[in-house]
Formats: C-alpha cells, structure tokens, sequence
C-alpha cells in the first residue's frame, strides 16, 4: 500500500476546464429538452410577481455587443427574481417595421415603387422573420431564458390590434390632428423622422453674412439702410418670409468704411467688425428691438416682402442678432410666424430638391443650391461675408445622411394637453442611475407635439379614412372596426381592401354624398408601435402584468422607447407603464470609440463565444459598471476568464473534498463547529446578505466583487489553504474533518446558487456533483441569510486574528527573502503577544500552527530576541526543526516515535493505524 493511498485526496467528475465554448450548446440543448424555464414558471406560480418588460431590438442582422449586454442584464435580473420568491416571466419581443427592412431590400434590387405593395410587404415580414431567427438563436447561445417560443413581434396581427386601439383611445381624448408644421425630414429615407431617429454629427456648413433692403422703415429707420442677418443655411433664403429681432436686444445703425448703413445687434458690433474687415466704424443711432417691429424690407433676390418680427429665440452667441426666418424650413421660424400670420412656404420636395416655389433653383439638391444662393448674392451686391465652419448637425439615424426641417402635412400626437399628467408620472417612477428622472422630465416638459405618421409602405397603416370632400374620418366605430380586421387579418388588409369595404358595414357620412371614401396612405411612427407595447404586450397577455416593475435598456431609450411608451401609456391609462427605470451606457472599443464596422473595432459575442464561450461574456456583463458606457475590448476577456478560472477551480476544490460527504448523515451542527468554522458560516451569511441586496438593487458589479472576493480571500488564502491539513490528513470520518466539510459543503451549495443567475452553465454542471433535491440549480432557491446569536463576537474575535496572521504572513515573507526558509510548513514561529491577544488565541480554542500552515508553533512568556515587532505582538521565525513526515509534509520532532510507522509522525501514524490497519501488515510504500 502506499501513503498516497491513505490521504483523503479529493476526487471529483467535475473538470478542472470549462471547455465552454463546446459545452454551453450541449447543456442549453438539455436545458430546452427538459423544459426548464417552464418548469421554473410552475414552480413559481402563485408567487408575487416581478415584470420586465423587453424593449424589442429591431429585427436587422446577428446581435452585437450592446444587445448581449442588455440581454444578459435583463436575464440576471429574472434569474435572480426567479430563485428569490418572484413569478418572473420573460417574453422577450422584437420591433419589425420601418425604413432599415426597406432598406435591406432595396440593396437587393426590390423596391415598392416596382411592384405590387402587398407582395413587397411579405417580402418584409418574410426578412424581419428571417432576422427574428438569427437574432434569437443569438440570445439564447448567451444562456438567456425567456419564453423563446412566444415573443411578442411587433407584425403579429394581435399586437397591431392593440396598437391601432391606443390609436383609437388617444383619438377620442382628441390628441391626434393633422397640421403642418417643420418636422425633421431625411430626403434619403423621403420620410420624417422622430427625435429619437436622429443623431449628431459634425459636418462643414457656411457662415454667410446677408444685407437685407429696408423698404419701409416705419420712421425707425432710414429706407438706405440694411438689415445684416446670418445664416449657415443658404438654400432656405427663397423661403425667407421675415427676420427677427429680439424685443429685449439694444440695436445699432453702424455707418460703415464702405458709407452703407448696417443694423446689428449692439453687442455684437465689434466681432462684426472684425469679421466683415471694418477698419472703422460710427454708430449713428441705437433703437430697442421692440422699436423695429413691422420695418418692412426686401427679398435680397426675390420681388417680395421681409417683414421684421420679434421673437425669444433670438440670441447674441453668434451672428448678428437678426435672424433669417423661414416659417416652412425651421421649427422656432414655424412657430413665430403663426403670430404674424406669415406664410409657410417650404420649396423642397421628397427628395431635397428646390421646387418651383423657389424661382431659379427648381430641381436642384438643397445641399447644392448653397452655392447658387451664395453667387446670387454676390451678384447682387448683399453678400457681405462667406466662411465655413464644422459642427453638429443632425443625421437620419440609418441612412446617416443629414436631416432637413421640413413642412409637410404631417399627423400629429398633441403632448400639450397631457405633458401636466405625464411629468406627474415621471415623479412617481424610480430611476438607475437617479439622473435619468431628470432628463426623461426635461424631455418632456421641452418637447413639441409628436409626428407619428411616414410615408414609408412596411408599417403599421393609419387607420383614417376621407370623405368625399376630403374631411378626415377618426371615429371609435371606424377606428375600432379596423382594429379587429387587422386582429383578424393583419395590417396588409388595409392595402388590399378599398376604404369601403375596410368601413363598417352601411357606413356614411354627411361629406361623402355619393358613398365614395378613401383611406390614408401614411404609416405609423414605429416607436408609436413600440410605444405601444404597453397594452399590446403587459395588459393583453396573462402571464404579464401592467405596469411593468422594470424597464432596463440603453440610455438612448430617454428620448426613444422610454418616451414614446410613456406618452402613450399615459395617454390612454393615466399612468406610466413602468415602476422603474433601468438605464445602461453603450458599449464602446478599449480607446472609448463607439464601435463601427467601418471603423473595424467590432467585437460581436460569436467571436467571443468561439474563444471563451459565453460564460465569459456574462461574466464581464456582471463585473462592469454598465450605467456609463462600457468599452469592450479582447483584454477585457482574457482578465474576466483569468477571474472566471478562479471561481471554478476554488468550486472544483470544493467539491472534491465534499464527494464523501453527505449532508444528511455527515453534517455537523453550528453549535457543534470549531469557532474558525463558525467564523466562515458568519461570513457565508453576510456574504448572502450582500448578494441578495445587490441583486434586488440591480447592482451586478457588486455581486461579482463580492463573491469573488469571498471565494479569493475567505476561502481560497485562507479557510481551504489550510483545510488541506485537515481534510487530506484527518481519518475520512474525523470530526475535526466533517466539521469542515459541512461548512466548505454549504459554501459551495450557496456560492452555486448566488453565481447562477449569472454563470447558469457553470453552475448547473456544478451543481450535478452536490446532493441536493433539485435536478438543476435553475430550478432551486436562493439561500436566505440567518443571523446567528454569536456572529458579532465571532466577527470581532477573527477579525483580530486576522490582523495577527498578517504579521505572521508579513515575517514569514521577510524570512523567506532572507533564505532561512521555502514553503511556509518549513518554519517554526514563536510569538510573545500581548495579554489581548493570549486571551484571544485561547479563547478560539483553535491549532493556530495548523491555521497559520507552519510546522511548528510556540507562544512564549518572556520577550523575544531578534524578532520582528508588531504593536501587540513579537514574532521570530526559524527553521523548524525535526524530520518531514512523509505523509503530512510537515516538519516534526516526533517523526520516527512509531518503529511500525518511521517515515511518519505521531499524528500521522496515529491515523493510519486506527484506519488502516493493514498497513501494519503489509508495509507502506512512498
């Protein structure tokens, strides 16, 4: 027989390689066999329920490293609700409609204009299905349990149903119009836009300097006088209607070095100088600009009127403090013309191009017609200055092309009679991070009224129709009556139905004599079909509640899904559809770029998956601050699989030394443990206690730092570093070994449940080798936290002997340097403490030799010579004296007292003759 074969030398089926990549598909594939999601909402059901609700990724191309993040965010939060008492369902959902699908096609040589619309419209909701299925099998190889076989998809006839019934309830509060108005306009896309489809970025734009005529100036001013406005939109000048004035601005006639006479703001004279090259100037006359109200002047290059009006928008950061204002192409000009009674002129069509309200430019791109109106200027005489200079401007979101503001017949959701109920609202939800409450109220209390209707064809169709003499038709019998045809047939019916036979049945109307109708060709707003989600999704499915406890995605959701859902859940309910607010930055490169294909910095989960598996990707999801932005990065992998490899190589330890334990026969009880046991058991609850706090907190950072903090400190440098002594050496069925086993037992049952709702796979192999009643881990409860009578005094007491095993640890370092020892079991240390810190050694009733992993340990009452001293105590380390014992590797003086046993120790041999007795007999080979 050898030695080795009489050590408890732990032994476990669990691998010391995760293999993950190969692994994580096998078990998801037992996973959806076994049905455990499924199962987990049986279990559960009758519980108080907790509601996320899934913000739907748009249905175009594989996922990227935002939607994991998102993902497994949003599947830690159910997981962990899950396991803690909570019927925490998931329906994950998709957005389906809109320009990007349009776009997909188009690349491939379809195009609606070419071919019969209910044909193109398959054509896209076949490719979003397409997408769909990409997508998921995406999400679900992250490990994301959700009900993958029921989403909810924004085409699916019942979720249109419900979208065109809040259409209908916002309808009869009388919050839809139709008017015309600027709007955000892409003449790539030939459709408006949302505020949340638009983005920023810098483009190089003129500054131009403009002298308008006056005509009239109404005794204010002399008619040889000249208006100098600025604008860094040339191409709207043919609209030009008016130019503005602030009311509560000082305004001056500047006589300049070429003897014209300019009217600037006052405070602006000097950089106007400078800028127009005036060597010298004189101010002949200031007037406030409430006097220069009604001044007519003329069209620099039209034959009509400018009239000067006043308005608050008017600033003096740039230009002169005289605005260009063209009621058609500008959202303040739009809105401070209706007070003049100003025409809205807007010479643009679809595409960007002039039309013939704009004489001399008619079919050119406004981009281009910047410099024809620039050298028409110039021609004139009024071109008092042309620079350039780059800035921010807003860009269609997926043509990234720029936007124009446009005035078009637009519909319209009016926010101006419910913004009073919708702030209220947002002061009754809770926001992550705090932050977000007060941008989503900024929002609201500054935006405009929302245009919700496109003039795309792939979308969910407006359901108003037109009587003969063009009156709009919007009634809760029309409107309704189209909800149940699309709940029936879907929203295509719209396009192959007449708007008679789309009516009710006998319907008329006093503005259609003859019974003729037609019907709108717009479609709806898609974050109006998102936004809809609300009551198509929470308040129609039964597994699902209104409102939802959590809505969790990225933080440019403020101004998109945030909103949109808000606006019309207030609208409709009076309420907002979410409790809280869960908001996360974006995922960025290692340098802080956001990540682009055109760029080359993209890291997409399958690669990462490939290389780590997907376990890595949760992890690092669970170890970042995903409340700002998160760059992403290969390093940032390797450091989370290195972390990773920790957790499961400590686990592995645990299970090998627990594999012949039984805790229904084995287990010891808390009264019944050594107090270095007690003191683990104490951690283990506090440890609990802080993880299950941070996971109601939704702080993921924290239960990955503390956990893995517990598992290196509490466990791995200390308790199971030591324990190797005990288990190892220790008679299988000592109880000095099961007292240890019970504790390193629990720790791993409790570590393997608060890990899975972060690393499902891991655990759940983990947790084939416990003896627990549950099948899978996924299926098990949290562990609650007890807080045991001693645990104060037992904190207090170890917390003190840990500070003493620092000094330890720090002299044995300095004697290693010093080469009077190697490992730490090759030393001797002798210690004079203070009268404290006796009472205390004794006090933990403990072989603190053992803890420390020395050979030899001696307290001393007489001070020490040549050792190192610490505040409450003197510390020597020599080398232990004695031989190794060949089978505990400790250096002892009694090796050799057995003449059976002389390669041994007492205690070595101890053990072996009371447990193997044939030993005695046969020998012992090393």
């Amino acid at each position: 027989m050898r030695i080795k074969d009489t050590l408890n030398l732990g032994k476990t089926n669990f691998p010391m390689r995760g293999n993950l990549p190969k692994m994580e598909p096998e078990w998801q594939k037992d996973w959806e066999e076994n049905d455990i999601y499924q199962r987990r909402q049986k279990l559960n059901a009758g519980l108080p329920t907790f509601i996320l609700h899934d913000g739907p990724p748009f249905a175009n191309g594989n996922i990227h490293m935002g939607h994991a993040m998102n993902k497994i965010s949003k599947d830690i939060v159910l997981r962990s609700k899950s396991m803690n008492g909570y019927r925490a369902p998931f329906v994950p959902g998709w957005d389906t409609h809109g320009l990007p699908i349009e776009q997909q096609l188009a690349k491939k040589g379809i195009h609606h204009k070419e071919m019969n619309i209910v044909e193109y419209r398959q054509m896209c909701r076949d490719f979003a299905l397409g997408e769909i299925d990409k997508q998921r099998t995406d999400f679900k190889r992250l490990g994301v349990a959700a009900d993958w076989d029921n989403p909810y998809i924004t085409l699916q006839p019942e979720y249109e149903e419900q979208e065109i019934k809040v259409f209908a309830k916002m309808v009869e509060r009388g919050l839809i119009y139709r008017g015309q108005k600027p709007v955000y306009w892409s003449p790539s896309s030939e459709s408006t836009l949302a505020e949340a489809e638009v983005e920023y970025h810098d483009i190089k734009s003129p500054s131009l300097y403009v002298a308008f005529p006056v005509k009239d100036g109404k005794g204010v001013l002399d008619e040889d006088t000249l208006l100098a406005i600025w604008t860094t939109t040339p191409w709207t000048l043919p609209a030009n209607e008016a130019v503005c004035v602030n009311p509560r601005f000082d305004y001056s006639v500047v006589l300049a070095p070429d003897g014209k006479k300019y009217v600037v703001a006052k405070e602006r004279i000097e950089y106007l100088a400078e800028a127009f090259g005036w060597s010298e100037w004189e101010v002949l006359q200031d007037i406030k600009g409430q006097d220069l109200e009604y001044v007519v002047a003329k069209h620099p290059f039209y034959d009509r009127d400018s009239l000067v009006i006043l308005g608050d928008h008017v600033t003096l950061d740039d230009g002169t403090g005289l605005v260009h204002t063209a009621p058609g192409l500008g959202n303040d000009d739009f809105n401070v013309g209706i007070k003049y009674n100003l025409d809205v002129l807007s010479p643009v069509d679809n595409q960007g191009r002039l039309t013939a309200e704009a004489p001399g430019f008619e079919g050119i791109f406004y981009d281009d017609a910047n410099k024809m109106v620039t050298d028409l200027l110039q021609e004139k005489g009024l071109l008092l200055k042309l620079d350039f200079f780059t800035h921010s401007y807003p860009h269609d979101w997926r043509t990234k092309k720029p936007v124009i503001y446009r005035s078009t017949p637009q519909w319209f959701a009016s926010i101006d009679p419910i913004r009073a109920d919708i702030l209220q609202q947002i002061k009754h939800v809770e926001f992550d991070p705090a932050w977000g409450q007060g941008r989503l109220y900024n929002m609201i209390k500054d935006r405009g009224d929302w245009v919700i209707s496109r003039q795309r064809v792939w979308g969910v169709p407006l359901p108003i129709f037109y009587a003969e003499n063009g009156e709009p038709i919007m009634t809760a019998e029309t409107i309704n009556h189209v909800a149940e045809l699309f709940g029936k047939y879907g929203s295509d019916i719209w396009f192959e139905k007449s708007a008679k036979e789309l009516l009710p049945d006998g319907f008329t109307h006093e503005g259609s004599p003859n019974g003729k109708f037609t019907k709108e060709t717009d479609i709806m707003d898609v974050w109006f079909d998102s936004g809809s989600s609300h009551q198509a999704v929470l308040a129609a499915r039964p597994e699902l509640t209104f409102p939802a406890d959590l809505y969790l995605e990225g933080s440019d959701q403020y101004r998109g899904w945030f909103n949109s859902s808000l606006i019309t859940a207030v609208s409709v309910t009076g309420q907002a559809p979410y409790k809280k607010i869960l908001s996360q930055g974006f995922t960025l490169d290692a340098k802080g770029h956001k990540m682009s294909k055109s760029l080359g910095n993209v890291i997409v989960p399958s690669d990462i998956e490939r290389q780590f598996g997907a376990e890595i990707i949760r992890l690092w999801v669970a170890s970042v601050d995903t409340s700002s932005d998160v760059p992403v990065s290969v390093d940032a992998f390797k450091q989370t699989s290195e972390t990773y490899r920790k957790i499961r190589n400590t686990l592995r330890f645990m299970l090998a030394n627990t594999a012949d334990y039984d805790p229904k026969i084995d287990q010891i009880a808390y009264n019944d443990l050594g107090t270095v046991d007690q003191f683990i058991v104490v951690k283990l609850n506090k440890l609990i206690a802080k993880v299950l706090k941070a996971y109601d907190d939704f702080d993921f950072a924290e239960v990955s730092k503390v956990i893995t903090s517990f598992i290196a400190n509490e466990m791995s440098a200390f308790y199971l570093d030591f324990a190797k002594d005990i288990l190892y050496i220790d008679a299988a069925d000592a109880l000095r070994r099961r007292q240890m086993q019970t504790v390193i037992y629990d720790v791993a049952v409790a570590l393997t449940k608060l890990l899975t709702p972060i690393l499902p796979h891991t655990m759940e192999q983990i947790w084939q080798e416990l003896k627990e009643p549950e099948d899978y881990v996924q299926l098990a409860q949290m562990p609650k936290a007890q807080e045991l009578v001693t645990s104060a005094d037992i904190l207090a007491d170890w917390h003190e002997f840990m500070n003493f095993r620092d000094h330890v640890l720090k002299s044995l370092e300095a004697a290693r340097e010093q080469k009077l020892i190697g490992k730490s079991m090759e030393a001797a240390v002798t210690i004079y403490p203070s009268q404290q810190l006796r009472q205390l050694l004794n006090k933990l009733n403990a072989n603190v030799g053992q803890l420390l992993i020395v050979s030899q340990f001696e307290i001393v009452d007489q001070p020490l010579t040549d050792a190192d001293q610490y505040d409450e105590v003197q510390i020597q380390v020599t080398p232990a004296t004695g031989q190794v014992c060949a089978r505990c590797r400790m250096i002892k003086a009694d090796v050799g007292v057995d003449e059976q046993l002389p390669m041994m120790c007492q205690r070595c041999a101890t053990i072996v003759r009371q447990n193997f007795p044939q030993v005695l007999a046969e020998g012992l080979e090393k």
